[in-house]
């Protein structure tokens, strides 16, 4: 081969490397694989964070409905002579799929002298700021007829997509979002 057909096939080839490169670099095959790929992960974060969310706002809501009604049966007198399991059973049957309601739920029923005594006596914290539990001192007080009567329910929601992402919902050990509904009332005067 000639000095002349050696350097026409380098420039040939030069030639057919750059035409490769360009039209590799033309090419838009997986372009839509690898833009999801940078945004499949954000996205999916945010998405699990928006249902997480709306998860602990729909437990929380269905919290408070179950108090509302429990507290009826304390208001109207119906709780008085039931004893604290049976008033937490008709509390679970308002609580259905979101809840282990006989394991987790707490309930604390109290009565007080006066509506500022109550909210006082409501106002602490029901975390343990050293280790993240909740503090057990529950009673149940249903009150007699014409007192003032505070209900609350109290729930520990297990929080579970937070535990992947930056953010968290959680004000508990454990993973878990204290949820508590409480109802404030005076007693009708049943039975007078």
């Amino acid at each position: 081969m000639t000095r002349s057909g050696i350097s026409f096939a380098l420039r040939a080839r030069r030639l057919l490397q750059v035409r490769t490169v360009r039209r590799l670099a033309r090419r838009e095959d997986g372009a839509a694989a690898v833009e999801f790929g940078f945004v499949a992960l954000p996205f999916f974060a945010l998405l699990f964070a928006i249902i997480e969310t709306s998860l602990v706002f729909l437990a929380g809501q269905s919290l408070e409905t179950a108090a509302a009604d429990s507290a009826r049966l304390v208001l109207t007198g119906q709780a008085q002579s039931i004893p604290l399991s049976d008033f937490k059973t008709k509390a679970c049957s308002k609580l259905k799929a979101l809840f282990d309601c006989e394991a987790n739920l707490r309930v604390d029923v109290r009565t007080y002298a006066s509506f500022d005594a109550a909210a006082a006596g409501n106002g602490t914290s029901l975390i343990d700021p050293n280790t993240g539990k909740l503090i057990e001192d529950f009673v149940y007080q249903p009150g007699a007829a014409s007192q003032i009567v505070v209900v609350r329910l109290i729930y520990p929601f297990p929080v579970l997509a937070s535990q992947l992402l930056s953010f968290s919902l959680s004000d508990m050990a454990d993973n878990k979002r204290l949820l508590v509904a409480t109802v404030a009332f005076r007693n009708e005067p049943f039975g007078s």
